[in-house]
């Protein structure tokens, strides 16, 4: 059986929910990287050793406070395998932030980086901000891909936030990952609504109105 899911309704937010900020996150990258165990350690801080594939997106919520407002985070899981890309890349639109996901342990998923790179420039806007995370940091005896050329490859991709190793097994950074780019992403929203606000005084349209959080809102 297929099941049709249709992302506008998912991402319906109840008006009875309170929050400052709303941005999309989409996780991308190969197939068993470690995806939907890093969004499940991070939705409910659960950690499942064997699970199936993912199969197309996944859709989850979480709120969390950063320096006192509060950041609600649309966060698409998608699939890895090739034959669901078509399905997936319409999921990037409209995407504040991506995170791509690679296996310290499997050095193919360290080399087809700039294959995703590709996607998300082909398929989001210029302003997304992308990070790049290291899953399973755990397997430190596996470890195939080094965090220093890792840290190399960002001074090449200018799109590239910033680089880290993650855990999902053990819980090492999962918090930091998305906490961080969600307060890059509130730093850099509250800052063009300045500048806009700047602006619209420089062309002598009066005093500057604020700007509500419903500028970043998905459709």
């Amino acid at each position: 059986m297929t099941t049709t899911r249709n992302p506008q309704t998912l991402m319906a937010i109840s008006p009875e929910e309170n929050f400052d900020f709303l941005f999309k996150i989409v996780l991308i990258g190969d197939a068993g990287t470690g995806k939907t165990c890093v969004v499940s350690r991070f939705k409910n801080g659960k950690y499942e050793e064997s699970h199936g594939s993912t199969i197309g997106v996944d859709f989850s919520l979480k709120t969390v406070n950063i320096e006192g407002k509060q950041v609600k985070l649309q966060i698409w899981d998608t699939a890895g395998q090739e034959r669901f890309r078509t399905i997936t890349q319409s999921y990037y639109r409209s995407a504040n932030g991506v995170i791509i996901v690679y296996d310290i342990a499997k050095r193919q998923t360290f080399t087809n980086l700039q294959k995703w790179i590709d996607e998300v420039r082909r398929y989001t806007g210029s302003n997304v901000l992308l990070i790049l995370v290291g899953n399973k940091c755990d397997l430190e005896s596996e470890r195939e891909v080094e965090f220093s050329e890792a840290e190399a490859m960002c001074q090449f991709v200018p799109e590239i936030l910033f680089v880290m190793e993650t855990s999902a097994k053990e819980n090492k950074n999962i918090e930091d990952a998305f906490v961080c780019l969600a307060a890059e992403l509130m730093k850099r929203h509250v800052g063009n609504n300045v500048q806009n606000d700047e602006n619209l005084v420089n062309l002598g349209q009066g005093k500057p109105v604020s700007s509500c959080s419903s500028s970043c809102n998905l459709t």
